[in-house]
């Protein structure tokens, strides 16, 4: 069998193989679920070592099991402080799962789309969790001994620490590649609506390479930026009617010449953090995957003064964001 033979192969891969009888050990025979989705149910655990868990047990698979495998092979050649780690997992007849370290705030998603106080960060916090997501893509892209394209960056693939650090997860749709070249070959679309880059699903916008997950970066960004504003909704909702990117890029240029950005960019604190990841966002989104910025730069931009960054031209091309379906069962391994 495929799987069996990539495990065997790669007998030396850092996450430690299970039995499926372990898992129920484990997980005090899975009483404490954490989230369900398409993809299985995840449940909290505990090792042996005291270790505290999150084990995704995964639906039976009617494929070869390609998420299974680029999850163990991807997650696998990881080490990072912004990427989770895969711990274990479990290959045993049918029995398929992933063990990871437990991120006991969830996904970044809860707290950009719950208007509850609680659950609302400052712009600050969002700042720096933007600042190590993209550190985390910068090591999978140049950092790995060898490239990982993910392929699926959104607010429910990010998960946070008890300190709010965030962890890229969910490598169900990662791309190893080898060589680092610039052009990745690609059969299937593959990512989530809203978050995919256009090259993605159409060829005549580019080529697939590290600037797709770029593009979800950006996409993810400027998601921040606005649902942070308790009065956007009426805003966002409006896709049918208007490209939220579109409505941002509005806001910079009526706003430029006296840096005060109204609307859903109008708080009094953060205003300097809120215009920089404005327009890092929409830098990473240009159509022409040739006039993004390279993950690395993103960073560079991030880190270095607002005041030097120019608003880009407005992208022919925006996605609505706002849209649930995905091209494939990868979701968070903490599902809402």
């Amino acid at each position: 069998m495929e799987i069996e033979l990539f495990l065997k192969n790669n007998g030396n891969l850092g996450p430690k193989r299970y039995k499926y009888r372990k898992l129920k050990k484990i997980t005090n025979s899975f009483k404490d679920i954490l989230g369900k989705g398409g993809y299985g149910s995840v449940y909290r655990g505990k090792l042996k070592d005291g270790r505290l868990v999150a084990v995704k047990i995964l639906n039976e698979s009617k494929g070869n099991g390609e998420d299974f495998l680029n999850e163990v092979a991807s997650s696998s050649r990881t080490s990072h402080v912004n990427i989770v780690s895969l711990l274990g997992y479990c290959f045993d007849g049918s029995k398929r799962a992933l063990i990871y370290e437990l991120m006991p705030n969830g996904s970044l998603e809860k707290y950009i789309s719950n208007n509850l106080e609680e659950d609302r960060l400052e712009f600050e916090k969002l700042f720096k969790i933007a600042v190590g997501i993209a550190r985390g893509l910068e090591y999978l892209h140049q950092g790995c001994n060898m490239q990982i394209l993910h392929f699926d960056i959104k607010p429910n693939n990010i998960l946070l620490d008890e300190d709010l650090n965030p962890k890229i997860a969910d490598f169900g749709l990662a791309k190893l590649c080898p060589s680092r070249s610039s052009k990745v070959s690609m059969l299937v679309a593959r990512g989530t609506i809203g978050y995919i880059a256009p090259e993605v699903f159409n060829r005549t916008f580019g080529q697939v390479s590290h600037k797709s997950d770029v593009y979800s970066y950006g996409m993810m960004v400027l998601e921040m930026v606005g649902k942070k504003n308790k009065n956007n909704e009426s805003v966002v909702e409006r896709s049918s009617e208007i490209y939220f990117p579109n409505y941002i890029y509005k806001e910079l240029e009526t706003n430029i010449e006296n840096d005060g950005l109204d609307g859903i960019l109008n708080e009094d604190e953060c205003r300097y953090v809120k215009r920089k990841l404005a327009i890092v966002g929409l830098w990473c989104i240009q159509t022409d995957p040739r006039d993004r910025p390279s993950i690395d730069k993103v960073v560079e931009m991030l880190e270095g003064k607002v005041e030097s960054l120019k608003v880009p031209p407005r992208p022919c091309l925006s996605s609505p964001i706002r849209v649930p379906q995905s091209f494939s069962t990868s979701e968070s391994i903490y599902s809402h």
